[in-house]
């Protein structure tokens, strides 16, 4: 258990666990199911639809890169759904050229805040591993709703598929520690400066800064929060937060509809 993070070898890893990668010199990282046989399930945008259309060719490049239909490990590395952002690849392409982590589930509050990073562990308890493998394998069939960066990314996927649990309510910040740490490193900063008159000097400011990050990112943690509750996967596409995006994608999709609906109450109260 390092203090940044859980580095493991791959004999470490057994199906079921919640693995993650570093990208970009450690600025983020990518997380997902390990399903056994050197397969991993995780969840990226949706894939772009091929098109002649310039903006639609620079769209598909920015779908998940790794996934290569042409791994030379696996003939299936890369399946994904056309309407889905689960994609399954094998091990190696999720890695690329990173190393393998493993994100640590039920550890106690005291190890949780000693952690510098946010998205590498939670206090919550992880479910079976059976369990956690079905619910991956379900969502690469039916899907995970859109990507979100702060609402609904990787980090979220996996988070589900180990507790079941999800936001109740519409979620301004989902249930990823990694967003939360990214939200609360500038919130911790802001809401610390009454505090400059308390703090003496630059290392007291500090101190103040840090422990309210470390406040934040506890009170927001998956094992913390009171408003999540656990949603079966066979439920999970009638959740208010998914039926929310489903709402607003027929609202898009038919505006001729909701013209039709707003004008006779406009006419009406024109008499």
């Amino acid at each position: 258990m390092g203090l940044l993070s859980n580095r493991v070898e791959r004999s470490e890893i057994r199906p079921g666990d919640h693995i993650y990668t570093w990208r970009a010199v450690y600025a983020y990282s990518h997380h997902g199911i390990y399903v056994g046989g050197s397969k991993v399930v995780h969840f990226t945008r949706k894939k772009e639809v091929e098109s002649s259309d310039s903006s639609n060719s620079i769209s598909s490049l920015i779908s998940f890169s790794e996934a290569s239909s042409e791994c030379p490990t696996f003939p299936d590395c890369g399946f994904q759904l056309s309407d889905s952002g689960v994609v399954l690849t094998c091990l190696d392409c999720f890695l690329g050229n990173g190393s393998l982590y493993c994100f640590e589930y039920g550890v106690p509050s005291a190890i949780f805040l000693a952690k510098l990073r946010g998205g590498t562990c939670t206090i919550a308890q992880s479910d079976p591993s059976e369990v956690v493998v079905r619910r991956a394998m379900h969502l690469l069939q039916n899907g995970f709703g859109n990507y979100d960066i702060f609402e609904k990314n990787c980090e979220d996927f996996a988070l589900y598929c180990k507790t079941g649990l999800i936001p109740a309510e519409e979620p301004g910040i989902g249930t990823s520690g990694q967003a939360s740490a990214a939200i609360g490193i500038p919130l911790a900063a802001l809401m610390s400066s009454p505090f400059k008159i308390f703090a003496a000097g630059p290392l007291g400011m500090a101190t103040v800064t840090a422990g309210m990050y470390c406040a934040g990112r506890y009170i927001t943690d998956l094992g913390v929060r009171k408003d999540v509750t656990k949603v079966e996967v066979e439920n999970l596409s009638s959740h208010l937060g998914f039926r929310r995006i489903e709402d607003a994608e027929s609202v898009n999709s038919s505006p001729d509809k909701v013209k039709k609906t707003l004008l006779p109450m406009k006419r009406k109260r024109e008499r």
